[in-house]
């Protein structure tokens, strides 16, 4: 069982400025990485369009999606979630993130802010739930 995900702080602050230069809208995008046993190790962040047309919501382009999952077959790592932003909002799926959600054992990093900081959380999906993940930094990817 995933217990935990190890995310460099230089992708953390990629996420927050991400979500800042989106603000009002989401940001949203894929994470790149690994799993090692009850830990996994976010190593790349890859920022996608987001196709919503509505500004608290967030669509991940499926043509981006679908050139990331070919881009890494094959190699040590894969996409092991997605990532998105919750302008003015809490750092925690919301009721629209719960009804999207349908990848088991899919990662979802949701950075919530109120303008003058922003808090990053961990979950991971699975059997039709969000549970929070331990959310570990490190100083290098």
């Amino acid at each position: 069982m995933l217990i935990s995900l190890l995310l460099p702080q230089t992708l953390r602050a990629q996420i927050e400025r991400e979500a800042r230069d989106a603000s009002p809208r989401e940001c949203c995008g894929l994470i790149e990485g690994r799993r090692n046993g009850a830990e996994a190790i976010a190593t790349a962040l890859h920022p996608t369009r987001n196709l919503s047309n509505h500004p608290d919501r967030f669509e991940i382009d499926p043509a981006e999606h679908i050139r990331l999952l070919r881009e890494l077959r094959g190699g040590a790592n894969a996409i092991i979630g997605c990532y998105h932003s919750h302008p003015n909002g809490k750092a925690e799926p919301s009721a629209r993130d719960r009804e999207g959600a349908s990848d088991e054992g899919f990662i979802w990093l949701v950075c919530g802010s109120d303008g003058a900081s922003s808090r990053v959380g961990a979950f991971v999906f699975e059997n039709g739930r969000f549970r929070a993940l331990e959310l570990h930094q490190s100083a290098s990817a």
